[in-house]
């Protein structure tokens, strides 16, 4: 009786660890059918994947969307956001590590390479998108730091961050 109970209650852990660990464990993607929906978020083969520990200006936020300024000028912000995103990854092949819980909205949360290269950090890195530190744990606050230093993408411009954004056109 205690043999078959110790085995019951192994079987049972092994069983636990094994679907735990795969619940929890990131889900990989690979595609090149790629749609940009913005600066951080894209539809692959139809799912919809936001970019985990980023935030890029919005394109189509509640009917709006996000200017900068540069040298007094109102520049589209989010459009440049997104073009930038489509020149990147359009017409080539993503790898994306997906993780197990969708967003608010939900939209699949991953991250995205090219050749091994992470798209957030390129976006991140060249001042088209930001570290979203609420989320990033500042994974990409180098990155940030050197677009800031360098003024390059968005660095050059006047603008709001997209969560202060979004918060102020509710």
């Amino acid at each position: 009786m205690k043999k078959q109970l110790l085995k019951l209650v192994s079987f049972l852990f092994l069983f636990t660890f094994v679907a735990t660990n795969y619940l929890l464990s990131e889900t990989i993607l690979i595609s090149d059918k790629i749609k940009i929906i913005d600066g951080d978020t894209i539809l692959l083969d139809n799912k919809k994947i936001r970019f985990s520990g980023i935030d890029a200006p919005e394109t189509k936020f509640k009917g709006k969307q996000q200017f900068c300024l540069k040298n007094k000028k109102k520049i589209n912000c989010g459009k440049i956001s997104k073009n930038s995103l489509t020149e990147k990854i359009i017409n080539k092949k993503l790898k994306c590590l997906i993780e197990p819980q969708k967003d608010y909205f939900g939209r699949y949360l991953g991250e995205c390479f090219i050749n091994n290269e992470s798209v957030s950090a390129y976006m991140v890195r060249n001042g088209l998108a930001f570290d979203y530190p609420k989320y990033s744990k500042k994974k990409y606050s180098k990155d940030q730091i050197y677009a800031k230093n360098n003024k390059l993408g968005l660095w050059s411009m006047e603008f709001d961050y997209p969560w202060i954004w979004r918060k102020n056109n509710r």
